[in-house]
């Protein structure tokens, strides 16, 4: 890892249907890009990602997604309707960054959620992708969520129990569409209290991290908020990629160099999917890590070296 390292450039990007982005360059301004993607949806930005990256070869840049973080409104605003909070307007605000920049070709590095939407991106905009790093990753399939949500409550079942009786379902209604009726209660103590069932919950199921453990980022109850929100609207909709998902397009992205990191114990989203996005992407190299779940060191060091083995900028 290298030295912390403050941005050399910040701004807030206009993007459609009145939202503004917050992004932020590090490193080199003359270095090769490479664009960070966080999780959640709506877990927004830290600093730990500053650090993969040699400041001196790399451009470094991240934004917060719409609705989450320092961009603005947030989606628990009442006046943004969450309906314009899709995957496809993410990836035009990607698009509108990249131009905003002057980006031709970028690295895209994803964690979690952040694997699904770039390798969304990339499928939408091929050329525009030199290489690809991913880790825990996630195509955020229904069947993924159906796990997550419900089949996963075999391995925690005491919280399980409390998790799917805070979620107030009828006979025969889906966990995620009962706590999408909650998250999007006009009561702000309904919502409340679904936010926090739903990110205990979310603690629960990543517990199995790894070496380094994890720590709750929860406590601040804005945050659990539009956390909650973003991640049950994306999931309830599989991620707004229909049916085929993100398998049937995996064939776009021949000839892009890629790299899938993932832990074999990561019960929040088992390793098949990462082989099944392998299997079906011409050129692309998994990395299991035997002793660790939903990140740890071991995967943090993998995908440093991935990055570090990147073609120099052209």
């Amino acid at each position: 890892m290298f030295p912390p390292i403050e941005p050399f450039a910040t701004g807030y990007l206009p993007v459609s249907d009145g939202n503004e982005i917050y992004w932020e360059a590090c490193g080199s301004p003359i270095g090769k890009p490479a664009l960070h993607l966080h999780g959640g949806p709506g877990g927004g930005i830290m600093t730990g990602h500053r650090r993969r990256y040699d400041p001196d070869r790399f451009m470094t840049i991240a934004f917060e997604q719409r609705g989450c973080g320092r961009s603005r409104p947030l989606a628990t605003d009442p006046s943004m309707p969450l309906s314009t909070n899709t995957t496809q307007a993410l990836i035009a605000d990607i698009e509108l960054l990249r131009i905003h920049l002057g980006v031709e070709k970028w690295l895209l590095t994803g964690l979690s959620w952040g694997t699904t939407l770039a390798l969304a991106y990339a499928q939408a905009h091929p050329d525009r992708v030199s290489e690809i790093t991913l880790m825990a990753v996630t195509a955020t399939t229904a069947a993924e969520v159906e796990w997550t949500t419900e089949a996963m409550g075999r391995i925690f079942p005491e919280q399980w129990a409390i998790f799917e009786h805070a979620s107030g379902r009828k006979p025969g209604q889906r966990i995620i569409d009962a706590f999408y009726d909650r998250i999007t209660d006009p009561d702000s103590v309904v919502q409340e209290a679904a936010a926090l069932a739903w990110c205990n919950w979310e603690d629960t199921h990543i517990s199995l991290i790894g070496p380094t453990g994890s720590v709750s980022h929860f406590e601040d109850p804005v945050y659990r908020q539009v956390f909650a929100t973003l991640v049950i609207h994306y999931w309830k909709n599989a991620a707004f990629l229909g049916e085929a998902g993100l398998l049937a397009g995996m064939e776009k992205l021949a000839g892009i160099p890629g790299v899938l990191i993932h832990g074999r114990m990561d019960v929040s989203l088992p390793v098949d999917m990462a082989w099944k996005l392998h299997r079906a992407w011409p050129g692309s190299e998994l990395i299991v890590v035997e002793n660790e779940g939903h990140g740890g060191e071991v995967m943090i060091d993998e995908l440093f070296r991935a990055i570090a083995r990147s073609t120099p900028n052209d």
